[in-house]
């Protein structure tokens, strides 16, 4: 009885050596790491004063991060504003807005030292937008041979101020006719995102003015994602 219970507490001891060895063998899942922040931008008013609205054209001077340029698009994306919100605010952020325009516009920003990858993992943008009316707010990027995006996944349509993420890699785009701010062509289901230049949004609807018919308004913009030397 003795013997026969020492060959198994053996046997046993051989298992759990096997085991051990194997797990050690096994290869690790290795778990995507989130990307750093690549850019955050929130706006600034203007020292020059606003108009009886509290707002200003929508400028460079608007951008609060030194390193990144701001572009206007379409035949009257400089008809986009710049609206401050209300001193320190959280409810109303200081937001760009279309509801002054007359065509479909959009905005960008580009980091002046870099791209950015968003085909990486967990790659996402995070935005602060409010809309009004049927607009909404519409990821853009513009890739690094100079071809614009639009992504088929806006903001919702909310009438307050709320944040949320939008993951590129889960998104089919279409080519974006920058000049005019229309989309074009067939879905692409995976484009290439390793050098992206520019990240922004558009409203492909004119603004209805100071009213409830529409437009949207953008607040503070972050990207993270992988930065690539230019």
């Amino acid at each position: 009885m003795l013997r026969r219970r020492t060959e198994i507490i053996g046997v046993l001891m051989l298992l759990g050596l096997a085991s051990a060895v194997l797990a050690q063998q096994a290869p690790r899942r290795s778990v995507p790491m989130r990307p750093a922040l690549f850019f955050s931008e929130s706006w600034q008013p203007l020292p020059t004063p606003p108009d009886d609205h509290g707002a200003w054209p929508a400028s460079q001077g608007a951008v609060s991060n030194p390193n990144l340029e701001l572009t206007l698009y379409g035949t009257s994306g400089k008809e986009i504003q710049l609206v401050a919100g209300p001193g320190t605010s959280n409810v109303v952020p200081n937001n760009l807005w279309t509801g002054t325009t007359t065509s479909p516009s959009a905005a960008a920003l580009r980091d002046r030292r870099r791209f950015v990858d968003l085909s990486v993992p967990l790659a996402k943008i995070r935005w602060v937008v409010r809309t009004s009316g049927f607009h909404q707010a519409w990821p853009i990027v513009k890739l690094a041979d100079g071809t614009w995006l639009a992504g088929d996944r806006p903001s919702a349509l909310q009438a307050d101020f709320n944040e949320t993420e939008i993951t590129p890699s889960d998104l089919r785009w279409l080519t974006l006719d920058i000049a005019r701010v229309v989309t074009v062509g067939t879905w692409i289901e995976h484009p290439d995102l390793r050098k992206v230049d520019a990240i922004g949004f558009a409203d492909l609807m004119p603004g209805s003015g100071h009213g409830a018919g529409g437009y949207i308004n953008v607040g503070r913009l972050e990207v993270y994602g992988t930065p690539v030397p230019r």
